[in-house]
C-alpha cells in the first residue's frame, strides 16, 4: 500500500480500516441469500417473511444512508464510522441468537441502521484523507474490496450454512466488527467536523416513511387490495421529503448537488444497474439450489468467477479513468452486464455449469468490473470535499434502494407469473385435480413450493421445475433490459463527467 501511495502511511491506514469496516456491511448484504432456504425450513417462514429477512436490512440501510453520510459531514467521520460498526456488530450477534421470525426481522432492521452510518463514512474517510491524485486508486481499491466481499458472500454463506447452519452467517460478524472498531480508534486520525449543523430529523423521518410504504406496497402487489393506497401514501411522503429538503436551511440532501449532470446521471445509472444486479443475485441462487439441485456451497461456488473478476478488476479499474473517459467505460460495462444477464435467461432445468451458467456469470462479472470503481469515482469527483459523506450516502442509497425495489417488485411479478405458468403446465400434463390444486395453492408461496419441489417426484416435479425456469428466464430478461437502460443513461449523461484529480467547487451553500 505504501508503494502504491508514495509511502503515505496515515492514508493507507485509513484505507485498510475503511475497507475492513465497509466490507462487513457489504458481505452481510449478500451472504444471507444462501441462508434463506435453511432459514425458511428452520423457522417455518412463508415467502413474505422470507422477503422481509432481506428487505428489513435493505430498507433501514437505504432510508438512513443519507442520515449517516450527513452526520459524518456535520460531526466526526471517525466517530460516526465507529458508532455504525458497533451497532452493526451488536445487531449481528442478536440475529444469530433469535428463535422467532419477528425478532430476526427486527434485528435485521437494526443491522441495516448500523450499516447506514458505517458505509458512507468509510468512503468519505478515504476521500478526505487522500489527495486528489491518489483518490482514484484508493477508491478503486475500496470498490474492489467491497465488490469482492459482496460477491464472495454467496460462497462464504454456502460454506457456513453447509458446515454449521444459518446462524453462522450472523455470528461471523461481531468479532470482525470489534476488531475494525479497535483499528479505527487506534489508526484513523481524528478530524474536525466540516460543519456544525443539526441533523435533518424531519427529512429523515419523511424519507424513511416513504421508503417503508413504497416497499410494503411493492411486496403487497398482487396479494392485497390496499397496495395502491400504500403506494399513494408513499408518493405523498417522498414528495413531502423533496419539498422539505428544498426549503429547509440544513437539508441532509442538498438538491443543488443534482445540478451537476455527472452526479445526477451517475446516480440514475446506479439505480438502474443495481436493480438489474440485485434481482439477478436474489433469484439465481433459488434456481441453482431448488431446481438445478446444487447444495448451498455449490451455489456459492458458482459465483466464484464473478467474485474474482469484480475483486481483482475493480482494484485497477479506477486508474483506467486516466486513460479512458468515464462515459465509455460505464457504457461498455453496463452493456456487458446486460449481455451477461441475457445469457442467464438461456439455461433449462437440466443445465451444465460450464456451458450454460458460466458464460453469463462471467460476463456479468466483467461488465460490473468496468462499472463499480469508475462509477464511485465519478460521483465523488463531481462534488466538493465538504460534501463527501453526503455524496457517498446518496450513491450508496441509490444502490441499496435498487436492490430493495428489485426484490420487492420482482417477487410479486414472479409469484403471479409462476402461478400462471404452473396452471398452464398442470393442464398440459393432466395432473390429478387434488395434486394440481395443491400445487396451485403452493404457488402463492413461491419459496415454499420450491423447497417442497425437492421432495416431489414424477410429473409434479417436472411441472414445478419447468414453470419456475420459464419465470426465471423472464426475470433475467427483465434485469437485462434494466442494465441496457443503465448503459444508455451513462452514454447520454456522462459526456462531461468530472475527471479524477479535479476538485469540484462547493456551490451548495
Amino acid at each position: 500500500a505504501k508503494r502504491l501511495f508514495n509511502g503515505c502511511v496515515p492514508p493507507c491506514r485509513v484505507l485498510i480500516v475503511a475497507v475492513l469496516g465497509s466490507s462487513l456491511a457489504f458481505v452481510e448484504g449478500s451472504i444471507v441469500n444462501l441462508a434463506l432456504p435453511s432459514l425458511q425450513t428452520d423457522l417455518g417462514l412463508d415467502s413474505v417473511a422470507l422477503q422481509w429477512i432481506v428487505n428489513a436490512y435493505l430498507l433501514t440501510l437505504s432510508a438512513l444512508m443519507l442520515v449517516g453520510g450527513s452526520a459524518g459531514d456535520r460531526y466526526s467521520l471517525r466517530g460516526v464510522f465507529v458508532g455504525g460498526l458497533a451497532i452493526f456488530g451488536a445487531a449481528s450477534a442478536a440475529c444469530g441468537m433469535v428463535s422467532t421470525p419477528g425478532l430476526l426481522v427486527a434485528f435485521r432492521a437494526v443491522q441495516g441502521a448500523g450499516a447506514a452510518f458505517l458505509v458512507p463514512t468509510s468512503l468519505a474517510l478515504i476521500n478526505v484523507h487522500f489527495n486528489p491524485e491518489d483518490r482514484p486508486r484508493a477508491i478503486g481499491l475500496w470498490a474492489g474490496a467491497s465488490a469482492l466481499t459482496t460477491a464472495a458472500g454467496p460462497l462464504l454463506g454456502g460454506a457456513l450454512v453447509d458446515a454449521f447452519n444459518w446462524r453462522a452467517v450472523f455470528l461471523l460478524i461481531p468479532p470482525l466488527a470489534l476488531a475494525a472498531c479497535g483499528l479505527a480508534l487506534w489508526r484513523v486520525p481524528p478530524r474536525d467536523a466540516v460543519r456544525s449543523q443539526p441533523l435533518d430529523v424531519p427529512g429523515a423521518l419523511l424519507l424513511m416513511t416513504g421508503l417503508a410504504l413504497l416497499t410494503v406496497s411493492l411486496v403487497a402487489f398482487g396479494e392485497q387490495s390496499h397496495a395502491w393506497a400504500l403506494l399513494a401514501f408513499a408518493v405523498v411522503a417522498l414528495t413531502g421529503f423533496v419539498a422539505y429538503e428544498r426549503r429547509t436551511a440544513h437539508p441532509m440532501l442538498p438538491l443543488s448537488l443534482f445540478g451537476s449532470g455527472a452526479f445526477a446521471g451517475a446516480n440514475v445509472m446506479t439505480l438502474l444497474l443495481y436493480f438489474a444486479l440485485g434481482g439477478a443475485l436474489y433469484f439465481l441462487p433459488l434456481n441453482l439450489m431448488q431446481v438445478q439441485g446444487y447444495t448451498a456451497l455449490e451455489a456459492g461456488a458458482a459465483f466464484l468467477p464473478l467474485t474474482l473478476l469484480l475483486g481483482v478488476g475493480s482494484m485497477v479499474a479506477g486508474d483506467q479513468l486516466k486513460r479512458y473517459p468515464p462515459r465509455s467505460m460505464l457504457t461498455a460495462g453496463a452493456g456487458l452486464t446486460g449481455v451477461g444477464l441475457a445469457l442467464l435467461a438461456l439455461p433449462s432445468d437440466d443445465s451444465r455449469y460450464l456451458t450454460d451458467w458460466l458464460p453469463g456469470i462471467a460476463t456479468v462479472g466483467l461488465g460490473m468490473t468496468l462499472c463499480v470503481a469508475p462509477l464511485t469515482t465519478v460521483v465523488m469527483a463531481s462534488v466538493p470535499e465538504s460534501r463527501s459523506g453526503t455524496a457517498s450516502g446518496v450513491n450508496n442509497t441509490a444502490a441499496r434502494l435498487a436492490g430493495l425495489f428489485a426484490i420487492a417488485a420482482m417477487t410479486s411479478l414472479a409469484t403471479a407469473a409462476f402461478t400462471r405458468e404452473l396452471s398452464i403446465a398442470i393442464d398440459q400434463q393432466g395432473l390429478a385435480d387434488t395434486l394440481g390444486q395443491t400445487l396451485l395453492e403452493g404457488a402463492r408461496e413461491l419459496g415454499g413450493l420450491l423447497n417442497a419441489n425437492r421432495e416431489l417426484g414424477g410429473s409434479a416435479r417436472i411441472v414445478v421445475s419447468e414453470s419456475y425456469v420459464t419465470v426465471f428466464r423472464q426475470l433475467m430478461a427483465f434485469c437485462s433490459a434494466f442494465a441496457f437502460l443503465a448503459a444508455a443513461t451513462a452514454w447520454w449523461t456522462l459526456g462531461k463527467a468530472a475527471r479524477p484529480g479535479n476538485d469540484a467547487t462547493d456551490t451548495s451553500q
